[in-house]
């Protein structure tokens, strides 16, 4: 039997994997692709073992392997019948004749990272896991920790893990043991910079500079203007948080600042941006002093 893993979503990827290994009675034996010799693959794909009667083979990155993936292919058919190869690939060529051949031989499973788009499947599978973990998580505090922490899977998980140590869960619990991921940060920034706090401005960057991007923080921070932009030119009957791809929650915060500013002021804010971005392209100045300029310009207005 031969299974095919591919997508970017490793923590789907991994859950998955472990249900196989779990379900096999002995010790999977992983091998990293990577460095797989030609010489190898009779062994691996046919051969037998002297203490058991069923093998399970996990092969990781194999399509990085120049020599050995454009014939893999070719061995499909040699796969022996008490062996369970699993092939991981997070980008695979789908061009190539190997993958065309295991998307034949083989159970594929495609697992995608989730985006901005996956806000409300993200709350749901929030839901989910705290049930599983006996927290019974409501789906105001679901959608609290989403918006902390992001669509990540890993960081959801180990937030949920984190929570699961405590007894009574609260908006204020989150706040306090949860990391604010860089988006949630971005907001905080946001509104400082809106209600012209510039010590707290100054002091939330100094933060982030031990631990984020500039380059990173920047582009976040200019794809929140663009989005408060499309908020500003939407008609009443426009859905930004669908046609866009904008989380609901997302769009009620910024309406909330659009309405503070007026547009006119959206639009001297996307001008700022357009000049820190053209700033930074050309490397001016150095990329933290850039996001810092922009921000109290942001916060003059």
């Amino acid at each position: 039997m031969i299974t095919l893993l591919i997508g970017d979503n490793s923590f789907e990827i991994e859950r998955f994997l472990a249900g196989i290994s779990s379900a096999f009675n002995g010790e999977a034996e992983r091998i990293s692709g990577e460095s797989l010799q030609l010489s190898q693959l009779p062994d691996i794909l046919m051969g037998t073992s002297l203490f058991a009667t069923e093998r399970l083979v996990v092969v990781r990155n194999l399509g990085e392997n120049k020599s050995v993936w454009p014939v893999f292919g070719d061995w499909m058919d040699r796969v022996s019948d008490d062996i369970h190869l699993v092939i991981i690939e997070s980008k695979p060529d789908k061009r190539t004749s190997t993958f065309k051949a295991l998307k034949k031989a083989a159970q594929v499973k495609e697992f995608s990272a989730w985006t901005d788009r996956d806000y409300l499947v993200a709350e749901k599978w929030v839901v989910g896991e705290s049930d599983k973990l006996g927290m019974n998580l409501d789906k105001k505090s679901a959608q609290s920790l989403v918006q902390r922490v992001g669509v990540d899977q890993w960081q959801l998980a180990n937030a949920l893990e984190k929570l699961s140590l405590v007894d009574d869960i609260s908006l204020d619990i989150i706040n306090d043991l949860i990391e604010a991921n860089p988006v949630e940060n971005v907001f905080n920034l946001f509104e400082l910079a809106i209600k012209s706090d510039i010590g707290k401005l100054q002091g939330t960057l100094e933060i982030l500079e031990q631990t984020e991007d500039a380059y990173r923080l920047f582009a976040l921070i200019s794809t929140q203007a663009f989005q408060m932009a499309v908020i500003a030119a939407a008609s009443d009957g426009d859905n930004v948080a669908k046609d866009f791809g904008i989380h609901p929650y997302v769009v009620s915060k910024l309406e909330q600042i659009v309405k503070k500013i007026g547009r006119n002021n959206v639009n001297k804010i996307l001008e700022i941006f357009a000049e820190a971005d053209d700033d930074m392209k050309k490397s001016r100045a150095e990329p933290w002093f850039l996001v810092e300029r922009a921000l109290l310009k942001m916060a003059k207005i």
